[in-house]
C-alpha cells in the first residue's frame, strides 16, 4: 500500500480527525468536517495517488460499491440531487494531495440551490 509522509488522508499517518468508513476493497468515506456542509463525504482510495488520473482498472471497478455506500451514508438529509466532483490540482481547489471524490447531497431549499457545476464555470472569466 503506498503511502505519503505526512499526507493527513493515508491512514498510517494517523493524522485524520474523523473516523475513515470503509465502504469498498481499497476505499474508505470521510465526513465533512466543514460545519457549514454536514451533508458530505468523500470517497477516498487507501492507496496514496494525488489525482483520479492515477487509479488503476481494479479501483475504478470498486467506485460503484463505493458511491452506493456515500449515497446510503447521505440518506438521512433527504437529498433531491448530487453534486459529485473531484478537483484535481491546486489551481482546481484540490488542498489535500490524496485524491477524494466529493459527494454533496442537495435540496431545492438549499445553499447554491440549482448552481452547478456548470453554474460554477460560467463565473470563470
Amino acid at each position: 500500500m503506498s503511502v505519503a509522509p505526512g499526507c493527513r488522508f493515508c491512514r498510517a499517518n494517523g493524522l485524520m480527525e474523523d473516523t475513515p468508513e470503509p465502504v469498498a476493497p481499497g476505499f474508505f468515506l470521510l465526513g465533512s468536517l466543514d460545519p457549514t456542509m454536514p451533508q458530505s463525504v468523500m470517497i477516498v482510495p487507501e492507496r496514496h495517488m494525488e489525482t483520479p488520473f492515477d487509479l488503476e482498472p481494479a479501483e475504478w471497478a470498486q467506485m460503484p460499491q463505493a458511491l452506493a455506500a456515500a449515497r446510503a451514508r447521505l440518506r438521512p438529509f433527504d437529498p433531491e440531487g448530487f453534486t459529485i466532483g473531484w478537483n484535481v490540482g491546486p489551481v482546481a481547489g484540490q488542498t489535500v494531495a490524496h485524491v477524494h471524490l466529493h459527494v454533496i447531497a442537495r435540496r431545492a431549499d438549499g445553499p447554491g440551490q440549482g448552481q452547478g457545476i456548470r453554474g460554477l464555470l460560467r463565473r470563470v472569466p
